[in-house]
């Protein structure tokens, strides 16, 4: 029986100087699983050079796609782009910024079959600095608290989806909290769910945004929604 399809995409972010070196990456990891894959990379509207890189990969790599946002839209609007775009049957992303080794994807890989809908990553150590990782473990504790998601990592965005679950749950978030509502919309769909061990390392160029006020309040307006959706009607009806 022949492999399935892969559509593999990065949203990528004023990720000028790590972009290059994953899609390289991934393309040699999945043309060692299938014949029929395909490279996505959503430019969100950044300003430092990404999209001279992507163009300059698109013409080495010729399954390649390039989307774009003129403006930057934010981390949640990336992946519904990313997600659209995709077309074979396992959907895998990552973020375009260096930290998670895309040959790590062949361990998931290995974990597809029947019955199997999503293989999420959970980061076996983590290399951030202290005040991160704390406020990563609360975070992720609230959040179980909040939605009861079965996950060991819901903030581990190394993330291996079957095609057809994804066309199955309707997503809205524009902000990170996608992450959120995509692990709990596809659990209440009854989707199938495995964790995968992988490794984290230091972000290699610049700075993450999501700890700017912008980000932060957008993420937090999003949890809030979302809780009231999929929580509040059944803690009323009890």
């Amino acid at each position: 029986m022949d492999a399935p399809g892969l559509s593999i995409f990065f949203p990528c972010y004023n990720d000028a100087r790590s972009i290059g070196a994953l899609v390289e990456r991934a393309d040699a990891v999945a043309a060692e699983f299938t014949t029929d894959y395909e490279l996505i990379v959503v430019d969100d509207g950044s300003r430092d050079g990404s999209r001279e890189v992507l163009e300059a990969l698109a013409a080495r790599f010729p399954r390649l796609r390039l989307v774009r946002h003129e403006q930057n839209r934010g981390y949640g609007a990336a992946l519904h782009s990313g997600f659209r775009s995709a077309t074979k049957d396992w959907v895998f992303y990552t973020d375009g910024d260096g930290q998670y080794d895309v040959g790590e994807l062949r361990a998931m890989l290995a974990l597809i079959g029947d019955g199997v809908d999503l293989v999420n990553g959970y980061r076996i150590m983590r290399s951030d600095p202290a005040y991160r990782i704390v406020i990563g473990r609360l975070y992720q504790w609230a959040m179980r608290c909040l939605f009861g998601h079965r996950l060991r990592d819901l903030s581990c965005d190394f993330r291996l989806i079957r095609r057809r679950a994804l066309l199955a749950v309707e997503l809205h978030c524009g902000s990170g909290a996608i992450c959120i509502e995509l692990v709990n919309r596809l659990e209440r769909a009854g989707c199938r769910a495995l964790d995968c061990p992988i490794r984290h390392y230091a972000r290699p160029h610049g700075a993450s945004e999501f700890f700017s006020p912008r980000h932060l309040w957008a993420t937090a307006a999003d949890i809030v929604g979302l809780w009231w959706e999929l929580k509040a009607p059944a803690r009323g009806s009890s």
